[in-house]
């Protein structure tokens, strides 16, 4: 047999070659992005103001009952004390806000608003808020807006021009992190925390084949 025909032979009996399975990339966790941020807000804030309704509906009726006289017609209708918005409805309102934020940054760092989204907000060492570190997020967050509303109410004392300044520097929280180099927001840098994107996991993606063969039938 020639050396030629032998080759031939042994190749013949070589097992086909197979290309070994790329190991899948994992996904890093990345700082979230403003646009992304503000649209967990906006789920968040439907069941922030019901619950704001819900509290201030209390608040003003165990007020009525407290404070002051019910008439039998609408001209004889009053308004609260001054001093029971200041010092009980308002703190009621921050508490509530904080409660909400603070239940679910402590439980899984995410509200219903940021699982939707995939955000989760940690600290610096990547563990879950304390209350402290929570109401010391909350609190950064409200500085800009306090800014711009008291230079809004010096330009124009008006409520509407108030208003308008608050909202005005509560987007300045999210603009921020275009000039940030890390991407940061206003309440990340005060309060060493920070909001990250968190990768699909592996329920998300197999959800996605089973999605994928039932269009293909």
């Amino acid at each position: 047999m020639s050396k030629s025909s032998s080759k031939a032979a042994n190749k013949a009996k070589l097992p086909p070659k197979t290309s070994m399975p790329r190991a899948p990339e994992i996904e890093e966790p990345t700082i979230a992005k403003p646009s992304t941020r503000m649209a967990a807000i906006l789920y968040d804030g439907m069941l922030i103001l019901a619950l704001l309704f819900l509290v201030g509906t209390l608040l003003t009726v165990i007020g009525t009952l407290m404070t002051m006289e019910t008439g039998s017609e609408s001209s004889q209708a009053q308004s609260l004390p001054t001093w029971y918005q200041n010092f009980i409805m308002t703190p009621s309102f921050i508490l509530t806000l904080v409660g909400f934020y603070g239940i679910f940054w402590r439980r899984g760092g995410q509200t219903l608003g940021m699982q939707t989204w995939r955000l989760k907000t940690v600290n610096n060492s990547g563990h879950l808020l304390t209350w402290g570190q929570s109401f010391k997020r909350i609190l950064a967050a409200f500085i800009m807006p306090l800014i711009f509303g008291i230079i809004g109410s010096v330009i124009d004392g008006s409520r509407a021009i108030l208003l308008t300044s608050a909202f005005l520097g509560f987007i300045f929280n999210y603009a921020f992190c275009f000039f940030n180099p890390r991407g940061l927001a206003v309440q990340d840098m005060l309060s060493n925390t920070i909001t990250l994107k968190m990768p699909k996991t592996e329920k998300e993606g197999l959800w996605r084949v089973i999605r994928n063969r039932k269009q293909g039938k």
